[in-house]
């Protein structure tokens, strides 16, 4: 008889080597569990149009796994989520490598591209990163800030409740007028 799962399968990870993309999904599928979605963001190293040629990336081995499963634990708490997968790479990289994968499993879609999508905001602003830019001509281009744009992208998350753990209601999760993925149509069709 299996046991039942308690909570969802949370993996955080942090890798000096490039890390699997599809044998990670893979090992999200084989859980067996009921999962409707699996959404994945894969964030890679721009080469900001060939001026950089490579990301220099550091962190506090320890401190970084810790905070960063504090954010996947949010997540969980959030949304309920069947697994949820955050693997951050650091050393050199350069443009095109994988910096980052995102993996968040639910029943329901909406679920899991919210669950991927915060998460993926709090490791662009506040998951402690150290990015320099080593520049094409071989200079040091200097350590790189969170962009005004992330922030932005974050305090959404932080000012969209009052309770920051309270799961938000289904209807916050969709654009305006979108009922299960038909929109709002002058096409009658369906009625009647």
């Amino acid at each position: 008889m299996k046991q039942a799962q308690q909570g969802p399968r949370i993996v955080v990870r942090l890798c000096a080597e490039p890390f699997d993309a599809a044998r990670e999904e893979r090992e999200i599928l084989a859980t067996g569990a009921d999962i409707g979605a699996l959404v994945a963001f894969t964030g890679l190293c721009r080469s900001e149009a060939g001026a950089v040629a490579a990301l220099e990336l550091e962190h506090y081995p320890g401190m970084a796994e810790r905070e960063i499963a504090k954010i996947a634990q949010r997540a969980a708490r959030r949304w309920p989520l069947i697994a949820l997968t955050a693997l951050h790479r650091h050393g050199r990289l350069h443009p095109g490598e994988k910096i980052v994968l995102v993996l968040a499993a639910a029943k329901g879609r909406a679920e899991a591209f919210a669950a991927a999508e915060f998460v993926m905001d709090y490791l662009k602003s506040r998951a402690p990163f150290w990015k320099r830019a080593i520049l094409a001509d071989g200079s040091d281009g200097g350590w790189i800030e969170a962009k005004t744009l992330d922030e932005a992208a974050l305090s959404r998350w932080e000012n969209g409740a009052s309770n920051d753990e309270a799961a938000p209601r289904r209807e916050d999760m969709h654009e305006p007028g979108v009922q299960g993925g038909r929109g709002d149509r002058d096409d009658k069709r369906d009625e009647g």
